[in-house]
């Protein structure tokens, strides 16, 4: 994780009647709805959701996670985990395997099947960055990421940066 992403400035105290940034706010909400409407549209095919996504992306990015790591990465229940994660193995797009010293403990990988739509899912979205980038240019992604990191909750940052930019070695592969 670069430094300049580790070490963002304290957010500047906000006047309790100061204006909501609505600019940013609904920027957002439109970014988003359309960086998720191509792969619902893939989604759609197979019977699945958005939560769908989201499993088979973290277990295709780290291969070998456990529920409960999942389960810290997703902020969802363990209800929804295990409804959503039955219908990808059992439609063949994640494998559980037993862990390596405690076998009750169970690690997913994605499936060739599960690694190809995860793939397909990540395309569009990475054209959509791509046209974005091409656009702005390299040092307003380098302030898109510093302004993304900073988002996240101070408390949760450290984590986040491992998950995206040093994974290292997972058990079991």
């Amino acid at each position: 994780m670069s430094g300049a992403l580790a070490e963002a400035p304290p957010a500047a105290a906000t006047e309790p009647d100061a204006e909501p940034h609505f600019d940013v706010i609904e920027l957002l909400f439109f970014a988003y709805r359309d960086f998720v409407s191509d792969p619902d549209r893939i989604l759609t095919d197979y019977g699945f959701g958005r939560a769908h996504h989201r499993v088979l992306h973290f277990v295709n990015r780290q291969p070998g996670l456990t529920i409960a790591e999942l389960l810290d990465i997703l902020r969802i229940t363990k209800q929804s985990l295990n409804r959503v994660l039955k219908e990808l193995v059992e439609k063949g797009f994640i494998e559980q395997r037993p862990g390596v010293q405690d076998r009750r403990q169970r690690l997913l990988f994605p499936t060739a099947k599960g690694r190809s739509l995860a793939l397909a899912l990540s395309r569009p979205q990475d054209e959509r960055i791509r046209r974005a980038i091409n656009r702005c240019g390299e040092e307003d992604r380098q302030a898109a990421l510093r302004f993304l990191f900073a988002m996240i909750d101070e408390n949760d940052r450290d984590h986040v940066a491992r998950l995206v930019y040093g994974a290292g070695e997972r058990k079991g592969q």
